[in-house]
């Protein structure tokens, strides 16, 4: 989260994967047999696999992680397995056999059209960044949610901060 004046915003980042796409216009080659790397909770199926990550799987990785913030959790948390591996191969292989449909059951079908579309994607397709932001823009009107810059978190907070506040003020008066 930002702070300050960009309290508003949200940065998702995991520099530890970051790399530029475009090496002098063109796309980076397609490989297979890459070791993973990554926080195996969010990465796409393809780093899973050991593919060579491409825009397709940070847009996959994205939808991971909105629907993180909106379950609170994912199906491939608290797996009980021995080793790291054993817990990579259990997550992918998790991801692999979710339907995308029961992974986003109780939220609009645009989680699901979302995912459907990213893990669609081949390796050098760009994705189709303004269809994606309308998806969830046509959500946001739909649901009647105003765009006033405050996350419900933040409200959340607030007032828990406002009551914790009252009740010392009620604690020294009394």
């Amino acid at each position: 989260m930002g702070i300050g004046e960009s309290g508003n915003q949200v940065n998702v980042i995991d520099f530890g994967l970051a790399k530029k796409y475009l090496k002098t216009d063109s796309h980076i080659p397609y490989r297979e047999g890459k070791c993973f790397m990554g926080s195996a909770r969010y990465s796409s199926i393809n780093t899973h696999l050991g593919v060579e990550q491409s825009r397709r799987d940070d847009m996959e990785s994205l939808g991971y992680v909105m629907l993180y913030f909106c379950r609170g959790s994912l199906p491939w948390q608290g797996l009980k397995v021995a080793t790291k591996k054993q817990k990579h191969d259990r997550i992918m292989e998790k991801k692999m056999t979710t339907p995308t449909e029961v992974l986003c059951r109780g939220f609009p079908d645009e989680f699901a059209i979302y995912l459907n579309y990213t893990r669609s994607l081949r390796f050098d397709d760009k994705p189709d960044y303004s269809y994606l932001r309308k998806l969830f823009r046509d959500l946001f009107i739909r649901e009647g949610f105003q765009y006033d810059y405050v996350f419900d978190w933040t409200v959340n907070k607030y007032q828990k901060n406002a009551q914790a506040i009252a009740q010392d003020a009620g604690d020294t008066t009394g």
